[in-house]
């Protein structure tokens, strides 16, 4: 696959085919994600692939409890959480792969002062980012459908101790990972317009 054809056509697919992933594709994800850029070149970077069904059904019960926690909080309704809430639980925990990049700030530079520390920390999430954008565009050259989820980031210590994450590793988001359901392509999501988002030399001024 040619890489602007890659860019055109990879959508986030959200529903799988009961097949296992050969582990041959996703050595060759994750080989590929690793190739993206990164602050300092430091790879702050860390993928953990599940595979399990039992551990993803409990990751995905656990989070959606606390998911069901903060919801009631936001003010909805029981029959919304409980809808909510199931759709969470069946999409992570039924996905055949589930990878979770995470950052490893002690492959970052440190500084003695909280401002340019706070910098570095968003520079190593950048770097991560980075890695599961290289992931997504791999496995759509694979022939696979991917969706890229930040639920982690709500529920880091559930994550962490279900996977038995160390306390200092901090996981970044969900790639659900599968053989799309559909032949049908997803019509790409709607996009602002280029006038509308760029400017030239100056904020405001037309590109």
């Amino acid at each position: 696959m040619k890489l602007i054809d890659g860019l055109k056509t990879r959508r986030s697919i959200r529903k799988y085919k009961n097949k296992e992933v050969e582990d041959d594709k996703i050595k060759n994800i994750l080989q590929l994600a690793i190739m993206a850029p990164s602050a300092h070149n430091s790879n702050p970077w860390y993928f953990l692939i599940v595979k399990d069904k039992i551990i993803k059904k409990e990751l995905a019960i656990k989070m959606a409890n606390k998911y069901k926690n903060d919801l009631k909080k936001d003010g909805y309704k029981t029959e919304q959480i409980q809808k909510i809430i199931n759709k969470s639980i069946i999409t992570f925990s039924t996905a055949p792969v589930l990878i979770v990049p995470c950052l490893d700030m002690k492959r970052m530079e440190k500084y003695p002062d909280e401002k340019r520390q706070i910098i570095e920390h968003q520079m190593g999430v950048q770097s991560v980012s980075a890695a599961i954008q290289n992931m997504l565009l791999a496995t759509h050259n694979e022939g696979l459908g991917a969706c890229w989820y930040c639920a982690p980031l709500f529920a880091q210590e559930i994550v962490k101790k279900v996977l038995n994450i160390p306390e200092d590793i901090e996981p970044q988001a969900f790639i659900t990972i599968g053989y799309t359901l559909t032949e049908n392509i997803p019509s790409p999501p709607p996009r602002l317009k280029l006038n509308d988002i760029c400017f030239l030399n100056k904020w405001g001024e037309k590109f």
